[in-house]
């Protein structure tokens, strides 16, 4: 009996959903670092889960563009690049404008309560100490995302926080570089905090030109951190290739 058939067969859709939830907490935030591939076997292997949900996790992750699927070749972890990150960002850029502009418009007592309780968990939150410190980043991202949805979550519009949701997402699977390597020489410190009760005051005060213009820079600022590590990222690979030795994933450089 395979091992495909030995797993119970009722609980195909359930498998399927922690099959998505596992790989994309990685992708995001955890082990799994851009143009690493996936195959279907190991990812079976590592997370005891069947490979038809493992694949039908892979499919639904490609849709969202996570996942990159490759011809005879199963899929991979999604390219990152400075080309890629720009886009990306000037995009998330344009969508939290029009998000953040609304939700101040429309935003209530309990809107502005949950953005100080968000504020007040993140700054609790512990940044991680080095590139081995996963639990700490991923607490963090977490902690992170809740404080950046709630600046926008009076916002009435589904369909923009919907596609604010995306760009989150994507952004957290860059922010994940510049994060595990904060200790790096080449890491641009900021006091993050301080730039998050910044952009808390000027949206509890209403000031929306005031807190669009810092939102703007405060996402600026996170491209720029994470463009130099993409830059090492692109060279290493190339002397890999170069080399003869391939791509290293574990080292971020590809696979």
């Amino acid at each position: 009996m395979s091992s495909q058939s030995a797993l119970p067969q009722d609980d195909g859709e359930s498998q399927t959903e922690r099959a998505y939830g596992r790989l994309r907490e990685e992708i995001l935030h955890g082990a799994l670092m851009p143009a690493e591939r996936l195959r279907a076997a190991e990812l079976h292997d590592r997370y005891q889960l069947g490979l038809t949900p493992i694949r039908e996790a892979l499919m639904r992750l490609s849709s969202e563009g996570l996942v990159v699927a490759e011809t005879h070749r199963g899929a991979r972890v999604a390219d990152a690049s400075a080309g890629d990150l720009a886009d990306l960002m000037a995009t998330r850029r344009d969508i939290e404008r029009l998000c953040l502009t609304q939700a101040i418009a429309a935003g209530d007592a309990a809107w502005e309560a949950e953005i100080v309780a968000a504020m007040h968990m993140l700054s609790r939150a512990r940044l991680p100490d080095g590139k081995s410190d996963r639990a700490a980043a991923l607490h963090w991202e977490r902690e992170h995302r809740r404080f950046h949805f709630a600046l926008i979550a009076a916002c009435p519009s589904a369909w923009l926080k919907r596609f604010w949701t995306t760009l989150a997402d994507h952004s957290e699977r860059y922010r994940k570089i510049r994060l595990l390597h904060r200790a790096d020489p080449q890491a641009l410190v900021r006091d993050l905090e301080a730039e998050h009760r910044t952009i808390m005051q000027a949206v509890l005060d209403r000031d929306t030109e005031r807190a669009v213009a810092l939102m703007d820079e405060h996402l600026r600022a996170t491209e720029r951190g994470v463009v130099p590590f993409l830059v090492a990222r692109t060279r290493n690979g190339t002397q890999r290739t170069r080399d003869g030795r391939g791509a290293d994933p574990a080292r971020g450089d590809g696979s």
